[in-house]
């Protein structure tokens, strides 16, 4: 599989950094930023007309991403005119972050980025599941070692960029009779 598993990093109420994490992690916005620079290098301007938001509160969005490390600066480059620019990268501590409280916002992020899409592009799955806490447990871990092991492949040089969104909860209807 190429690279180790890195630990999971646990957001705790309470620690300054990991408060600036789970802040920096609550914004749609700023998720969306993370996926335009998993596999390209994005200049802010770039990032504010792909998500048609002002450069200057795009700006604020970056600053917050690089503070806390979920996005990198790269070098300088001269863009049109021979403006300087600087493109980000995002860092992939995202994908290692537990974030509490986070679901809402994964949802609503999910929920942008899937606007406009053909029905033929989105291919969704609901199952539902009746499981012990030893199946759950091993069919999330299953999941998330799945998802890992394609993720340390890194990208395809030929490939298409795509996203996955998974949802593991509760029903809270199950069907008469269960």
């Amino acid at each position: 599989m190429g690279k180790s598993h890195e630990e999971r990093i646990e957001l705790r109420p309470g620690d300054p950094e990991a408060e600036a994490r789970m802040k920096a992690l609550s914004s749609p916005l700023r998720l969306r930023v993370l996926r335009l620079c998993a596999f390209e290098s994005r200049t802010n301007k770039e990032l504010a007309e792909l998500l048609g938001v002002n450069p200057g509160t795009m700006l604020h969005h970056v600053r917050t991403l690089v503070s806390t490390g979920y996005l990198a600066a790269e070098a300088e480059r001269a863009g049109a005119q021979g403006a300087r620019e600087v493109p980000y990268r995002a860092t992939g501590l995202s994908w290692r972050t537990s974030m509490p409280r986070g679901s809402a916002v994964l949802v609503e992020t999910f929920l942008q980025q899937i606007e406009g899409l053909d029905d033929e592009d989105l291919d969704t799955t609901w199952l539902g599941l009746k499981l012990n806490d030893e199946h759950k447990a091993e069919l999330q871990q299953r999941l998330y070692d799945l998802a890992q092991e394609f993720k340390e492949r890194g990208p395809d040089a030929d490939g298409e960029t795509y996203s996955l969104f998974f949802a593991f909860h509760p029903d809270h209807n199950p069907p008469a009779g269960r």
